[in-house]
């Protein structure tokens, strides 16, 4: 149980977040400042960090994987223009935050996780808070959904050298992908816009993620 003094620092940090890291950075979009605003992300954090849940850097979550830090998380999700039409394909699903904000504003969401540990956890925590509209799997997400669909929204929260094909070839058309593009150590966060049967690519920023690891992303 959170005590009251816990609670209302807690708040706080939630509201600097929105103020300073997000409202005063690029984040405009109401429904992402809103959502972001609602989600306890201190439940996806350990209890070792949770005095930081709210601060603008990413934490460890075991495995030698990360929560990304909040701004990166609103700014992803913005650049997929949320609807609740659209079906989401999320490669990462790490502690389930990013998971959270994506099912909030979406109609579904397939997650998958490589490792087994922290995809449990995460749907635990995910169905402790009431989400009925997200599909877990464990395995290999460089491979893309294994019962082969098409998604309106893909987002790869691991690094890739590019986007794996299998990937590519479940993003519906029209529809919008969003991932960190680059070397093992330093990536570009990239959008692609699929129309047409055109890829289109566009640079948002620099960032650094943990490796997508799999058939075709890096090895281990």
């Amino acid at each position: 149980m959170v005590a009251f003094d816990d609670e209302k620092n807690l708040a706080e940090q939630k509201a600097k977040m929105i103020a300073s890291h997000l409202r005063a950075r690029d984040i405009t979009d109401p429904a992402v400042l809103e959502i972001m605003a609602k989600t306890p992300r201190e439940e996806f954090i350990l209890d070792t960090y949770k005095d930081q849940a709210y601060a603008d850097n990413p934490l460890p979550i075991g495995l030698g994987q990360t929560i990304s830090q909040p701004y990166i998380v609103a700014l992803m999700t913005q650049c997929l223009h949320l609807n609740k039409d659209c079906s989401v394909l999320e490669l990462g699903t790490g502690s389930g935050y990013q998971t959270a904000i994506l099912a909030s504003l979406a109609r579904t969401v397939c997650t998958i996780e490589r490792h087994n540990q922290l995809i449990e956890s995460a749907q635990n925590t995910l169905d402790r808070l009431g989400f009925n509209n997200i599909e877990y799997l464990a395995g290999d997400g460089s491979n893309g959904w294994p019962d082969f669909r098409t998604f309106d929204r893909i987002i790869i929260t691991a690094a890739a050298g590019e986007i794996p094909l299998p990937v590519i070839d479940q993003l519906a058309d029209p529809g919008k992908l969003v991932a960190p593009i680059g070397g093992e150590f330093s990536q570009t966060l990239m959008l692609y816009e699929k129309q047409n049967d055109i890829l289109t690519k566009t640079n948002i920023c620099g960032c650094r993620f943990v490796k997508l690891i799999g058939d075709h992303g890096f090895q281990q």
